[in-house]
């Protein structure tokens, strides 16, 4: 989809010309992408900044699909990605992502401007199972999701209920209520 308020460095502007235009102002980066200084950065168009780097077999998850959504400030350096298709790739297509090739289920998946992205709640609750793990920053990444959207304990534990079997459910059951008897 062609996005009027996104410059990509491949697109009429050359890379030189991009970092000119950030220079002076006249552009900020967002995501893979460029956009006007003056232009209000949307879901969309965050969204819209990934899509040539995700294409159509994966979905933003993680850290990434909370930024498309607007839980967090800034990209994460590297993109989380999630097969939406169902076959598995062969090739790993990119360095900037990190893939994980078990298929998310339609229903837990969301088309932001052209790009499948992970649910909030199937992305809080995907955090929430890092945090489990230690993975990484991701009690910072749970703490912040909560503070931006309060009723996510509740409706991530709805989903834990009414989801099959998945990996540290029962951590995350037992997080969540300690989290929802605080509230």
């Amino acid at each position: 989809m062609p996005w009027p308020f996104l410059y990509f460095p491949d697109g009429p502007l050359s890379s030189a010309e991009l970092g000119a235009a950030r220079l002076d102002g006249d552009l900020v980066e967002v995501g893979e992408a460029f956009m006007p200084a003056d232009a209000v950065e949307t879901a969309e168009l965050r969204a819209g900044s990934l899509g040539r780097v995700v294409g159509a077999r994966w979905a933003l998850t993680h850290e990434s699909a909370g930024w498309v959504h607007g839980a967090f400030p800034e990209p994460p350096a590297v993109h989380c990605v999630q097969r939406c298709v169902a076959t598995r790739s062969q090739t790993v297509l990119d360095g900037r992502l990190r893939y994980r090739d078990v298929r998310i289920p339609v229903g837990d998946v969301q088309w932001v401007g052209g790009v499948a992205v992970s649910t909030v709640v199937r992305t809080f609750v995907d955090l929430l199972r890092d945090r489990v793990l230690d993975q990484g920053d991701s009690d910072r990444t749970v703490r912040s999701m909560l503070e931006w959207r309060p009723g996510l304990a509740a409706e991530g534990l709805l989903w834990l209920e009414q989801a099959g079997p998945v990996h540290h459910k029962r951590a995350a059951q037992e997080y969540l209520r300690a989290a929802v008897r605080k509230t």
